[in-house]
C-alpha cells in the first residue's frame, strides 16, 4: 500500500472540511448547473439526457426538444421516433427517449402535470435516481440536497472525505461532514473543481488552491 493510500484513510474533521470548502467557494462562487432550463420540467428532462453526455451537447438538443414538447402533457403523447430523431446525438437515445416519455406520462398521471419536489416522489420517475433527484431539488426548488456524480465522488475521495465508491454512502458522509446550508453548493462546486483542476487521469495539483489541505496532493 502506498503512502498516499495510507494518508487517505484519515478522515478530516468538519472544521478542516469547512476550511477546504470556503476556499473552493471563492473560486466557484456560483456553482449552478450548466444545463439550460426555464422550469423544473425542462431541468428534469435535461438531467436525464445528460447521462454519459456533455452538458454542451444536451444544451444543443433541448431547445428543439422543448419547442416541440414544451411541457409534460405534450411529451407524454410524443412519438418515440420523433423524440429519438431530436435527441439522437445525446447517445443511448432509445433508452433516453423511453425514459423521458415515461417520466412525462408519470408526471401527468400521478402529479397533475407538475414535477414533484420531494426525493421520495422524484425517484419513482423513470430514469431518475438519487443523483438526478438531488439536482432537481436544489437547482429547481432551492432545497438542500447533495448530488453525487463521478466528479463529486473522485474529489471527495481524494480529499479524504469518503472511502466509499457507493454514491448513497458518499452522500450521507458529505451531509454529516458539511452543514446543511452548504449542501446545495456541494455538487456544483466539486464538479467544477473536478473538471478544471482535480481531473481524473492527471490532477493539476500544482495549480490547486487547496493542495496544502489535500491528503492526496502530489505538489
Amino acid at each position: 500500500m502506498s503512502p498516499l493510500s495510507k494518508r487517505q484513510k484519515v478522515k478530516p474533521p468538519t472544521e478542516k472540511a469547512l476550511n477546504v470548502f470556503s476556499i473552493l467557494e471563492k473560486d466557484y462562487p456560483d456553482p449552478r448547473t450548466e444545463l439550460f432550463f426555464e422550469d423544473p420540467f425542462q431541468l428534469l428532462i435535461a438531467v436525464i439526457l445528460s447521462a454519459q453526455c456533455t452538458d454542451a451537447r444536451v444544451n444543443s438538443v433541448t431547445p428543439h426538444l422543448f419547442r416541440e414538447f414544451p411541457d409534460a402533457q405534450r411529451l407524454a403523447k410524443a412519438s418515440p421516433t420523433k423524440v429519438e430523431q431530436i435527441i439522437h446525438s445525446c447517445g443511448f437515445y432509445k433508452n433516453k427517449t423511453k425514459a423521458i416519455i415515461n417520466t412525462a406520462q408519470s408526471i401527468v398521471d400521478q402529479f397533475q402535470g407538475q414535477v414533484p419536489d420531494t426525493m421520495e416522489q422524484l425517484i419513482t420517475l423513470s430514469g431518475v435516481g438519487r443523483k438526478t433527484a438531488s439536482v432537481i431539488l436544489n437547482q429547481a426548488f432551492d432545497k438542500p440536497a447533495i448530488a453525487v456524480d463521478t466528479h463529486v465522488a473522485r474529489v471527495s475521495f481524494r480529499l479524504g472525505w469518503t472511502q466509499s465508491k457507493n454514491p448513497e454512502i458518499i452522500e450521507r458522509e458529505l451531509k454529516a461532514l458539511l452543514p446543511e446550508r452548504l449542501w446545495a453548493k456541494v455538487n456544483g462546486t466539486l464538479i467544477l473543481h473536478g473538471r478544471r483542476i482535480c481531473k481524473a487521469r492527471k490532477p493539476l495539483c500544482q495549480s490547486c488552491q487547496i493542495a496544502a489541505l489535500c491528503p492526496s496532493s502530489t505538489y
